[in-house]
């Protein structure tokens, strides 16, 4: 899971400071705020570390990528070429990760934990980005690689606590990483103890791989989907592969997830579902639809239609015939039930084209795909129904199901603009969902709109009384 994240000079962050993560975080504020940003930078660290180009420091993407951002000095704090660009990301991992020694036959473990940590420092140099710093932490100890002052590409590696041991006949200085993050092959030549830098390097990249994406745009439901036998991978970022998925999971016959359905003798029970009857339970539990299928319409199993029932008896209908919310949240349903267990989820208003009463309720899917399958879910919203529904469950505390909501279960974060910059705060919850630092005009100011109306009326009142 994310523990963290810190931007310094991205776009409109000067400097975010450290953003503590919990197992729901949530960016509201307005228009323009950076609060996208977060989202943004963790895709561009994805993609990056998926790119097959180790030669580039940052792939900034294009139109088919995640994320497009452009140029190095787009992403730069006021486009300043003297200022690096800072990413500053920690994580847990499920198992302790450990550095043996390479001087005993035993290999015992020397160091051990499961908070590690990346941070990069890029810095445009001759309309390049040149990495100035990398550095992994583990724990307390730190291991970094440092670009030397003489105007070189040559790096030197160091550690606060760990003795790094020179090969006698290489006492050289290192060339440049690999993108952003990776030691250059060079390091395990040059050092005698230095070959576990690789495996750190694998650690990021395995946190990467688990970072799955679903952004605002959704496409449109079509009335028949083809299969040519893949599985994808995710549900794409306009949701386009969701379908897919779910063909996937039933062709798969052995996909199952933890999740709630209903029980023929009591509530609704914890126990292994496909993923299509996961998202089946949850569009009911929405009040969306009644019922959900995937069905094959020929022999050979390529061609599928997704049917749905509006209500109980009511005549089965394509997804194409039902309200455009069902279509536009069925991603979002598909992705929090299809991503593994142990996955970082990224929602880009995970609300949008949903019923006020719909935005409430999703707060509750959301919840349940946190606490009952450890998927940590990032989202960017606008919705106060949203927000309102997760400080109604803190105030709860026992949602139910065996579900107990804690106020440090939910990081969330309001963003607005200051100037040039945008700041950050974080929305202090007590024990009863309470925000206690609420800050003016989160979303806009009611009590004014109120007052204008009144005032509107009694001018339009004393007009009418004078003409």
């Amino acid at each position: 899971m994310i523990t963290y994240l810190r931007l310094q000079n991205f776009k409109a962050w000067a400097d975010s400071g450290k953003i503590q993560f919990g197992p729901i975080t949530a960016f509201f504020g307005s228009n323009s705020s950076g609060k996208t940003t977060f989202l943004q930078s963790m895709l561009l660290l994805k993609q990056t570390a998926e790119s097959a180009d180790r030669g580039r420091v940052f792939d900034m993407g294009g139109p088919a990528s995640l994320v497009s951002l452009g140029t190095f000095n787009d992403i730069t704090f006021r486009h300043d070429s003297e200022r690096s660009v800072g990413i500053d990301i920690g994580w847990r991992e499920d198992e302790p990760f450990q550095i043996r020694s390479t001087e005993t036959e035993e290999r015992s473990a020397i160091a051990a934990s499961d908070d590690l940590s990346l941070s990069t420092r890029v810095r445009e140099i001759r309309n390049f980005p040149v990495v100035q710093r990398v550095e992994y932490g583990l724990g307390d100890l730190r291991f970094s690689l440092t670009r030397s002052g003489s105007g070189k590409d040559e790096y030197a590696l160091e550690s606060n606590d760990y003795p790094f041991k020179h090969v006698p006949e290489r006492p050289w200085l290192l060339p440049s990483p690999g993108k952003f993050y990776s030691f250059p092959d060079q390091v395990r030549a040059y050092y005698q103890n230095a070959a576990f830098l690789s495996d750190l390097e694998l650690q990021f990249e395995n946190l990467c791989s688990r970072i799955y994406y679903l952004g605002p745009l959704r496409q449109d439901p079509a009335r028949q989907y083809i299969w040519s036998g893949g599985r994808p991978s995710d549900v794409g970022r306009r949701g386009e592969l969701a379908v897919e998925a779910l063909i996937a999971s039933q062709a798969d016959g052995k996909t199952n997830v933890r999740g709630f359905i209903e029980q023929e003798d009591g509530p609704r029970r914890t126990r292994l579902i496909t993923v299509e009857e996961h998202v089946a339970s949850w569009l009911k539990e929405l009040g969306l639809i009644h019922s959900f299928t995937v069905e094959s319409v020929d022999d050979r199993g390529t061609i599928y239609r997704v049917q749905v029932t509006r209500s109980a008896g009511s005549t089965p209908v394509l997804l194409t015939d039902v309200g455009f919310g069902v279509s536009q949240v069925l991603p979002v349903l598909v992705l929090l039930a299809y991503a593994p267990e142990g996955s970082t989820v990224l929602l880009e208003q995970p609300e949008i084209h949903l019923h006020p009463a719909v935005q409430s309720r999703l707060a509750d899917v959301i919840i349940e795909a946190a606490k009952i399958r450890n998927i940590q879910v990032v989202v960017e919203s606008h919705s106060e129904h949203f927000l309102t529904r997760l400080q109604r469950r803190i105030a709860e505390r026992d949602v139910g199901r065996g579900i107990r909501l804690e106020p440090e279960d939910c990081m969330l974060y309001f963003c607005q603009t200051d100037g040039a910059a945008s700041t950050i705060d974080r929305l202090d919850l007590d024990a009863f969902g309470n925000i206690t630092n609420w800050p003016d005009d989160f979303f806009g100011n009611p009590f004014e709109e109120a007052a204008a109306m009144n005032r509107a009326a009694r001018n339009r009142a004393n007009d009418e009384k004078t003409g």
